[in-house]
């Protein structure tokens, strides 16, 4: 049975590369995103930018590409106390996680997703989380979701599958990725269009992309398109 595929698509360059790698394996793609109450919800705008252009300028993924899903998960932001959901310092808290760290929220994605993938039948739910280059959220371990994995398909009586095709890649190959899947084209639109700031600056615009440059998002991710353009001009 051909398979079909969710893929949790936030806006950001993960979910960007991950959604190129979706539309370039399965033959039908559908996107959820969510609205937690997220400091940077400017990426919620990008969403609908990139969705747009991938459609308009990627004429083999585009007919491939089906319907987007935006949930509304107020309640997530209203329980969580962290530098994501609130006007907080991005810190190491006493239990040695990053105040960025949101609970439960890669658990709820995807039991979400999952949700609306039963009902409109895709068997296939693709997350940019990644055990490389991460701040250490014990809910992007590659453990973490093989185990939700099962629950899900337990709990819905149909078999998921969780693709997370960006676990073992540092952000310098996660722009080798997009290059080998769409080209020059894919990278420029990935750097200009999506959003990974976790602070919402999307007004400064820097080599690598938009960004206030000093939160961890914005480092990991200027380091690795550092990595990628030397790698690129060697």
């Amino acid at each position: 049975m051909e398979r079909k595929a969710l893929v949790l698509f936030s806006g950001g360059q993960d979910s960007a590369t991950c959604l190129a790698w979706a539309l370039d394996r399965y033959s039908y793609v559908e996107t959820v995103g969510f609205d937690y109450g997220q400091r940077h919800a400017v990426e919620l705008d990008c969403r609908k930018v990139m969705l747009e252009r991938l459609k308009a300028e990627f004429p083999a993924w585009g007919p491939r590409l089906g319907a987007d899903h935006m949930l509304d998960l107020a309640p997530l932001g209203q329980v969580s106390d962290t530098a994501l959901t609130h006007e907080r310092e991005i810190e190491f808290s006493s239990c040695g996680l990053p105040t960025t760290f949101v609970p439960g929220r890669n658990m709820l994605f995807f039991t979400f997703a999952a949700a609306v993938a039963y009902r409109r039948g895709l068997s296939v739910l693709v997350g940019g989380m990644c055990e490389t280059d991460y701040s250490g959220y014990p809910d992007c371990r590659d453990n973490t979701l093989k185990a939700l994995q099962v629950a899900i398909s337990l709990g819905l009586e149909a078999p998921m599958v969780v693709e997370t095709p960006l676990m073992w890649l540092d952000k310098a190959h996660t722009w080798r990725m997009a290059k080998d899947l769409g080209g020059a084209a894919l990278v420029e639109l990935i750097r200009t269009e999506t959003h990974t700031c976790y602070l919402g600056d999307h007004t400064t615009q820097n080599a690598w992309g938009y960004g206030c440059g000093q939160c961890p998002a914005c480092d990991l991710r200027r380091k690795g398109y550092e990595i990628f353009n030397a790698a690129e001009a060697a």
